[in-house]
């Protein structure tokens, strides 16, 4: 029996996810959450197998409760749920060190058998992004110690920064709460020694017309 934790603010997407679920006979659903706090609390409480996370939560979000679920849980699954089929979307779930992502609007069917597959040690996440999230990382990695110090979620804000995005904008992008946005912005200019985004913008578009790539 797969022992399975949802993650979702919407109770009603809870509801659907696990009445898909239940109706298998080798998967059950062991507890359910609506924030992070909640989440790792019961998670710790119900030692579930898969835990299906989603994107944005009212106190956080999925890439950020992952990366603290396998910290914690090294053996725990999780599967990303978001509405986003991007590079940005999967690579985050790369870095969070997810098995998986899954569409919103995907068939209940495949939901069901990424359940399975990931519960049984399966990665769906392809092999050659999660290669080019770590050639990025060593290729960022280099000359200026203040952009070494940023982790790389807050590169990615500063790049979409420097596009011109917004915070809600850049919340729609990576499938993060605009509040959440806010801190990563805030984290991003103190480690860089800035107090407006306009500087940061300026700093990272200087750095891409540096790069010899």
């Amino acid at each position: 029996m797969t022992r399975v934790f949802l993650v979702d603010d919407h109770e009603i997407v809870r509801r659907g996810v696990a009445e898909l679920l239940e109706r298998e006979s080798d998967l059950e659903v062991v507890g359910e959450a609506g924030t992070v706090a909640q989440a790792l609390a019961r998670i710790e409480a119900t030692a579930p197998d898969v835990a299906l996370l989603d994107m944005r939560l009212p106190d956080g979000d999925g890439i950020d409760l992952c990366r603290e679920l396998r910290s914690r849980h090294p053996v725990l699954a999780c599967l990303i749920l978001t509405a986003y089929d991007d590079d940005a979307a999967a690579m985050s779930a790369v870095l969070a060190g997810a098995a998986g992502y899954v569409l919103k609007n995907v068939r209940g069917t495949t939901i069901i058998e990424d359940v399975r597959a990931v519960a049984k040690g399966r990665r769906l996440i392809d092999r050659s992004l999660s290669a080019k999230v770590v050639e990025q990382a060593q290729r960022d990695d280099h000359d200026d110690p203040r952009f070494s110090a940023l982790n790389l979620r807050e590169r990615q804000v500063l790049a979409l920064i420097a596009d011109g995005l917004t915070n809600r904008q850049i919340g729609e992008k990576l499938g993060l709460a605009e509040k959440t946005v806010k801190n990563y912005v805030s984290g991003l200019l103190s480690k860089l020694g800035f107090e407006r985004r306009t500087q940061a913008a300026i700093y990272q578009l200087e750095r891409r017309n540096h790069d010899p790539a």
